[in-house]
């Protein structure tokens, strides 16, 4: 059975893609379990099991949760931000969809004071700056979780840069505003009172939020676990579309000898379509009981 549990839609936060058109590909691709992820969004969720159902694809409620992590040794003393993945949980659970609503409203005060920042780099520049008007284009483009990715896209429709990476290098790094934290302790008592489990994204994506970043040593990424994230978690996300071979098989083994659960996914956002192109072992469904 093809297994993606980690896609991302155009309905919750950042896909390119629509729920419909999600479920119709994945339908033709013979995926038999997915999982929608959305940043900080639940509200695909209901619609992802309706069309799930629809299409006899079998269906796992899913987040992706962004936390802060701090620590003496491994981030030396700075704030550093890692992804987990919620599973399983209860979409209606008001505490945790509480506290996503905090999230995302969060998002746009955070994209309102980003675009004050790029406005002082417009008047270094002598460009116009940006307007009301222009935050009302933004969040028109913006079906889920406000973030810089819109923004980025925004300046590439004003001709202002010419991709994404440029709009990172020239602008988004320089004049970004922190996002809310989250502690790991806070993101698994909310998923795990859904009746969820909590797992680790990707740890060793080199292009993600991830341990990586902090350590490309597999070794010191597992300690740094056991020392930061392991009273707080469920699993391990072992294969990724960006996992080597190598990565996987040490994932895997460390999940065994943690008793922790694995999962896997594409991470797709539908730039380039990606689901399904992940080899996930049946073993991950019988995890859930799926």
């Amino acid at each position: 059975m093809k297994i993606d549990l980690h896609v991302h839609s155009k309905n919750g936060s950042d896909g390119r893609w629509p729920l419909e058109q999600i479920f119709a590909e994945a339908a033709r691709r013979g995926i038999g379990l997915i999982s929608v992820t959305d940043h900080d969004s639940l509200k695909a969720q209901d619609e992802a099991r309706r069309l799930a159902l629809h299409h006899g694809i079998r269906y796992l409620t899913g987040v992706e949760l962004n936390v802060t992590i701090t620590h003496e040794r491994w981030t030396r003393g700075k704030a550093a931000s890692l992804d987990l993945l919620g599973y399983g949980f209860d979409i209606g659970n008001k505490d945790f969809t509480t506290k996503l609503d905090e999230l995302r409203n969060y998002r746009k005060r955070r994209a309102q004071m980003i675009l004050d920042n790029l406005n002082e780099e417009f008047h270094k520049e002598g460009r116009p700056l940006f307007t009301v008007h222009d935050m009302e284009a933004i969040e028109e483009s913006v079906d889920g979780s406000f973030g810089r990715p819109h923004i980025a896209g925004y300046l590439i429709s004003k001709g202002i840069v010419a991709s994404k990476q440029e709009a990172f290098d020239r602008y988004l790094v320089k004049c970004d505003v922190p996002k809310m934290p989250l502690a790991p302790e806070e993101a698994s008592s909310l998923v795990r009172s859904a009746g969820g489990r909590l797992v680790i994204a990707h740890p060793n994506d080199p292009n993600g939020t991830s341990l990586a970043v902090l350590t490309t040593s597999l070794a010191e990424q597992a300690r740094m676990i056991e020392e930061v994230l392991l009273p707080f978690i469920d699993g391990i996300e072992c294969w990724h579309t960006r996992h080597d071979a190598k990565t996987s098989s040490f994932y895997r083994e460390y999940a065994r000898e943690h008793h922790l659960i694995v999962t896997g996914g594409s991470d797709c956002h539908q730039q380039p379509v990606l689901m399904g192109s992940v080899d996930v072992p049946d073993c991950v469904a019988e995890q859930f009981g799926l």
